[in-house]
């Protein structure tokens, strides 16, 4: 799919602000407990932390969840999204206990049966081991794949069906795409790739060059 925070090429978003060096992780106490409360959401939903089944629950997001509440407002849906569809927390129930904090006495939904996934990691973090060698070399040319899968992926629209060069093969990496649905690792090579603006937004493009880490999958030898 092509989530909302597939934004790069797309107009309309604004001046992209830099951070500014004296930049506090957390601006306000209450992003420092959102983010913590995520993370435990995430271990409470599914046994373990998944970041690729978290990305997927922000990238799911609508709009105004997404965007309007501010970066730690987003973790915040994601968690309540994570925990929803698990059954960990009916539907609706966060804003009927807000509503009752303000006083207008909701009836909270019951607390359904919790539906964890199965899911069990073959080691900690994303880097894994794979025998076969890679299959593209450094200073190859390659071509994104012109696909668009139906769940979630880590490559981005505005590179699918474009050619760059191999800078760099990466370590091998649990594959985004099926971990972030729970059906498996499938561990695959990664590559550093290089592509010229012109290749990917047209000739009238500034020139610069983007540097993007796909998936052994996500890419073909152009024809």
């Amino acid at each position: 799919m092509q989530g909302i925070a597939d934004m790069g090429g797309t107009d309309g978003w604004g001046r992209a602000h830099p951070p500014r060096g004296d930049e506090r992780v957390f601006a306000e106490p209450w992003q420092a407990r959102a983010f913590a409360l995520t993370i435990l959401s995430g271990r409470v939903a599914w046994g373990d932390t998944n970041t690729d089944a978290f990305r997927h629950a922000l990238e799911r997001l609508d709009r105004a969840a997404y965007l309007d509440e501010g970066y730690y407002g987003r973790w915040l849906n994601g968690a309540e999204l994570m925990l929803t569809e698990t059954a960990f927390l009916a539907p609706g129930a966060i804003d009927a206990r807000a509503r009752n904090l303000l006083g207008e006495h909701v009836a909270e939904p019951p607390i359904p049966e919790p539906a964890r996934p199965h899911y069990a990691p073959t080691a900690e973090g994303s880097l894994r081991t794979v025998e076969a060698a890679p299959a593209f070399a450094v200073g190859e040319h390659v071509r994104a794949k012109d696909m668009s899968p139906p769940g979630h992926t880590r490559l981005p629209g505005y590179m699918r069906g474009h050619a760059g060069i191999v800078e760099a093969v990466q370590p091998a990496a649990v594959l985004p795409d099926t971990n972030a649905h729970f059906k498996g690792e499938n561990p695959q090579h990664v590559y550093s790739v290089r592509f010229d603006s012109r290749e990917l937004w047209g000739a009238e493009s500034e020139p610069f060059a983007v540097t993007a880490e796909l998936y052994e999958s996500y890419l073909e030898t152009p024809s």
